[in-house]
């Protein structure tokens, strides 16, 4: 027996139970970016909210690895407050950091509140600019384009700092300095990429020349990209390969996100550059004999067991959270055990039930 339904699986609207999460939101763009912001605004938050709380322990007199902190680290990685052999010297940076992710927290807490309660439910009704449909391929293009537009700048910034800002720690000296000569050369920097670089593959990168000249490459690529994505069209083979829909741009992106995650991990284990030993302490032993957790020398927690073993969970989960994205908008009912075949393209939301 087959029925037709006339709306996208599996956008069940106000029917998803409360721990369904955004999933309730699906077909209420603004509502749903409500939850966006108001997400963004706890994230920066805790940032804020972590990075003093983290400042208020600090001892300058013990090793930040041994201290159980994980902010304070990535900030003196990035030269904020650190004197000659990664001594701390100035913890002010660290307080204007965290009140700033605090002010920066409330204004988004209030923009997402406002779009949860005040603003229109679903943003094509009221500004057609903002609105969108999820089987449009231009339209979430476009949106994907802005991603890049924002992720190419934030790389971009890093860059900003190294070059122009008092410059990054650099474990090698142990000191900060300004990267005056980044490295431009695509045979070098892609060349991590190919494992030209050592057996960490990327995270065999040993000097701030190549790191900095990476976030310059990659910066740009995103910008570019990112300008293509919202001012061209997908091409037909695109539409053709790709479902369109909530769901699945949800599994693309928890993906990408479960990749970041495992990369993360082996760059935290091995790399004493961009994680220098001076703040996270010795690199871990990776390999099967230390699955499924990462161990420090002698079983001691430092801030580089911590950050490894959860970038390495938090990865494995999300990959869990594709698979389960992507059966559903490849067709999969978990509800029902029933298969479905999702007819979803650019304009047309209909879906078949196979019994």
């Amino acid at each position: 027996m087959t029925s037709i339904v006339t709306q996208s699986f599996p956008a069940e609207g106000e029917s998803f139970p409360w721990w369904a999460g955004n999933g309730r939101l699906a077909n209420l763009s603004g509502r749903l970016l409500g939850a966006h912001v108001a997400h963004a605004g706890l994230i920066v938050f805790w940032a804020g909210a972590y990075t003093l709380f983290e400042l208020s322990r600090f001892n300058p007199n013990l090793p930040m690895y041994e201290q159980g902190l994980i902010l304070l680290p990535n900030l003196a990685s990035l030269g904020w407050g650190v004197g000659a052999g990664g001594e701390i010297v100035n913890t002010h940076p660290y307080f204007v950091i965290g009140a700033l992710h605090l002010i920066s927290s409330a204004f988004l807490g209030f923009g997402g509140i406002f779009h949860s309660v005040k603003g229109p439910a679903i943003l094509e009704q009221k500004y057609s600019f903002f609105g969108y449909q999820w089987e449009d391929a231009r339209k979430m293009t476009t949106i994907i384009g802005i991603h890049l537009l924002l992720l190419g700048g934030g790389a971009l910034l890093l860059v900003a700092k190294a070059m122009f800002f008092d410059g990054l720690y650099d474990s090698t000296i142990g000191d900060v300095r300004v990267v005056s000569n980044p490295t431009l050369n695509p045979a070098v920097i892609f060349g991590y990429l190919f494992g030209a670089g050592g057996k960490y593959w990327l995270a065999a990168v040993d000097n701030l020349e190549d790191l900095v000249g990476g976030h310059i490459w990659i910066g740009s690529i995103c910008i570019v990209g990112g300008f293509w994505h919202i001012l061209t069209e997908p091409f037909a083979w695109t539409k053709r390969l790709l479902i369109w829909s909530g769901e699945a741009y949800l599994s693309y992106s928890i993906g990408a996100v479960a990749l970041m995650s495992f990369v993360a991990a082996l760059f935290v284990s091995v790399n004493t550059l961009a994680y220098p030993v001076e703040f996270y302490g010795p690199t871990l032993n990776i390999g099967i004999e230390q699955f499924p957790f990462f161990r420090g020398e002698g079983g001691v927690l430092t801030s580089r067991v911590w950050l490894a073993n959860t970038q390495f969970w938090l990865g494995f989960f999300f990959l869990q959270g594709h698979i389960f994205h992507a059966l559903r908008a490849a067709g999969f009912d978990f509800r029902t055990g029933k298969r479905i075949q999702d007819l979803i393209r650019e304009g047309n939301s209909q879906v078949k039930e196979v019994a």
